[in-house]
């Protein structure tokens, strides 16, 4: 049984946040969602991405640093996208971390104080042809983390989609999402 620490994406804490971790719940692990939005959800990038930037976007990464703050420290760290930050600086710096888990998104470690630890295991999980993940760099960012982690897996699915694995939104790929949970419960075990 692992513990979970899980970020949602831009549109907020959606049903299709929820039902991901509940399957991983339903797996026997622990999974912690926290709300970083207070309790908003939106229905388009756009709309959340307006709602960040209102807030900034460190902002939503120290929330999700605080949301850590009463967990023990040997926690996996997952994020959906815009929650990749905060879960990839928690189990870059903070001591203890036991794995991370990052869909849709990857930091160039340099991003943060310390270097990722060799030994720490990472899985990270887009579409091949995600445009905010292969053109704005997280593809670069990942493949290099892959290189020089000792426990590194980047899954690239095929399609174009950013945020496929929410089932309560247009872009959910059921397929890619069923492979995606398989191998997230095959890290965790």
């Amino acid at each position: 049984m692992a513990e979970v620490l899980l970020f949602h994406h831009v549109l907020g804490k959606t049903k299709g946040i929820e039902a991901f971790a509940d399957q991983l719940r339903d797996a026997g692990h622990i999974v912690y969602v926290p709300d970083l939005f207070d309790g908003q959800i939106f229905s388009s990038l756009e709309e959340g991405l307006g709602f960040v930037k209102e807030i900034g976007f460190g902002e939503v990464t120290a929330r999700g640093i605080r949301a850590a703050g009463d967990l023990s420290q040997d926690v996996v760290y997952a994020g959906f996208s815009l929650g990749v930050p905060a879960a990839q600086q928690l189990a870059q710096t903070r001591n203890g971390s036991k794995g991370a888990l990052f869909f849709h998104a990857c930091l160039p470690t340099s991003e943060f104080e310390s270097p990722w630890p060799a030994d720490l295991p990472v899985q990270i999980h887009a579409m091949n042809e995600d445009p905010f993940f292969v053109e704005d760099g997280d593809i670069e960012a990942a493949r290099e983390l892959v290189k020089t982690a000792n426990h590194a897996e980047l899954f690239l699915y095929d399609g174009k989609e950013h945020l496929f694995t929410d089932s309560s939104i247009h872009s959910y790929d059921a397929d890619a999402t069923k492979l995606v949970i398989k191998r997230v419960l095959e890290f965790l075990a």
